[in-house]
């Protein structure tokens, strides 16, 4: 009789953004558990930022740690082969029985590798065991940071990455009251003449590495015009100008005795 494969778990510990002291106690056991340790890359032997927030936080990065190599680019087919090779590499570590713990910068489930990563290496196995530990994300640790509240009583909000383009954040400035643009590097200068248009250059802030060491806060947003920021960047626009819509309060009334629709009582 063949025997069965007794597979490791999966772990994916957020980090959140960049302050080590923002680790949860759930994620920082689970460092510390004895699983192995997985970290993303964007180049191979590359420095990994999600490893820098670990080590900020005194934990020694152990010797059998394994980096993943996650290219920062659109090609579908490249994308795919990485995919496909850090899935592949997963398992078989997986496959020694230990399990795995994979860092991830900000919060697992928002815009983060490890979902993708997950679920190729539960399509590969599904009786592999997957453990998702969330974390503080980069926008929630932004606005505490410049106290900026993100939606108060009934007021919306709403996360997109910039790369949409200035014509969708333009449409969502009319259906959210405050919007967290992510990855805002390479269109900086068309969100910044937006707001200009739109009168929102002073309820706007931009954060750059927030948490980090080098964490930048840039409440003056014009100023950015022709500037290169880092690729952990974001903005927090409020569009305190909205015009909303009526809501809907309170419980449906109930059916009035006479309604023929009614069910009868039994």
């Amino acid at each position: 009789m063949t025997q069965q494969k007794c597979y490791g778990k999966l772990i994916g510990a957020s980090l959140g953004p960049g302050d080590p002291e923002l680790i949860t106690r759930r994620a920082w056991a689970a460092l510390q558990s004895g699983a192995r340790w997985l970290y993303p890359v964007k180049k191979a032997e590359e420095s990994s930022y999600a490893l820098s927030i670990v080590a900020r936080g005194g934990i020694a990065v152990p010797d059998d740690a394994v980096e993943l190599v996650f290219p920062m680019t659109r090609d579908a087919e490249i994308l795919a082969k990485a995919w496909a090779r850090a899935a592949e590499q997963t398992v078989k570590l997986l496959a020694e029985g230990r399990d795995l713990v994979f860092l991830v910068e900000g919060d697992a489930s928002t815009f983060a590798t490890f979902g993708h990563l997950a679920r190729v290496v539960r399509e590969r196995v599904p009786e592999i065991e997957v453990e998702t530990i969330p974390g503080v994300s980069s926008f929630a640790a932004a606005a505490a940071t410049t106290g900026v509240t993100l939606a108060e009583e009934d007021e919306t909000f709403a996360i997109i990455p910039a790369a949409y383009g200035v014509e969708v954040i333009s449409h969502l400035l009319d259906e959210f009251d405050t919007l967290a643009l992510l990855k805002v590097k390479p269109l900086v200068d068309e969100v910044v003449d937006l707001l200009e248009r739109r009168d929102l250059l002073a309820t706007t802030v931009f954060v750059e590495k927030v948490g980090a060491p080098d964490e930048r806060i840039v409440r003056d947003v014009s100023r950015l015009k022709g500037e290169k920021v880092n690729y952990l960047s974001l903005m927090l626009v409020q569009n305190p100008k909205r015009v909303r819509g009526e809501l809907r309060r309170g419980c449906r009334k109930r059916k009035e005795a006479g309604d023929a629709s009614a069910t009868p009582a039994a």
